[in-house]
């Protein structure tokens, strides 16, 4: 009579079914795989953050930069002069403390065309103090070659070869150096003239008294 008890009960039971089983790690797996989804999301989004940050650090230094060089901070006197130069190299002294890294993922052909491209921008950066004017010609070809409007000025397509082989995060990076190089020539070429002028204006550099 107990036998047949337990015999009744057992077939009132749901049969644990294979096709049961694999439903089951069907919503596992997609439960797993919307987590990833959002975590995905933050990741992009913590990568976004982190080059914002790398952008606003190169663009602090470069104004700390300019400051140093600007034409405002050699009319004061020495006295403030030495002061506001001192107060520019501790602030840029802080910033260099900011490490902040944005890693790439590259190929290998990607990571010979960042390659060229990267020692393309370093000869030119080494002639800048010889040839300014002809550097700055080469800059704005290179810049020409990183832009999908039509640019004013020819095109280096060896250079573009290189930038299009490049990573899409390398291009932007490559893009913001050479904007960023340019900005410091024309500044550079500014000051010259405007100390250049001042010199002809000033009585005693000519010799009149």
């Amino acid at each position: 009579m107990a036998q047949a008890k337990i015999q009744a009960k057992m077939s009132n039971e749901p049969p644990c079914s294979k096709f049961s089983r694999t439903l089951s790690m069907a919503d596992r797996s997609g439960q797993l795989l919307e987590n990833l989804d959002q975590l995905e999301i933050r990741v992009e989004t913590l990568r976004e953050a982190a080059s914002a940050l790398e952008q606003e650090r190169e663009c602090i230094l470069e104004m700390i930069q300019s400051t140093l060089n600007s034409q405002e901070i050699l009319s004061v006197c020495a006295g403030e002069r030495e002061e506001l130069t001192l107060t520019a190299n501790r602030l840029m002294g802080r910033t260099l403390c900011v490490e902040v890294s944005v890693g790439t993922i590259r190929n290998s052909q990607q990571e010979e065309a960042l390659r060229k491209a990267t020692t393309i921008i370093d000869e030119i950066v080494k002639k800048l103090l010889g040839d300014m004017e002809g550097a700055r010609h080469q800059l704005l070809a290179l810049h020409a070659a990183c832009v999908t409007e039509a640019p004013p000025v020819p095109i280096d397509q060896k250079f573009q070869a290189l930038v299009i082989g490049c990573a899409l995060e390398d291009q932007k990076k490559i893009k913001r150096r050479l904007e960023t190089l340019m900005r410091n020539v024309q500044n550079a070429e500014k000051n010259i003239k405007i100390m250049d002028h001042q010199k002809l204006e000033d009585p005693k550099a000519n010799g009149t008294l």
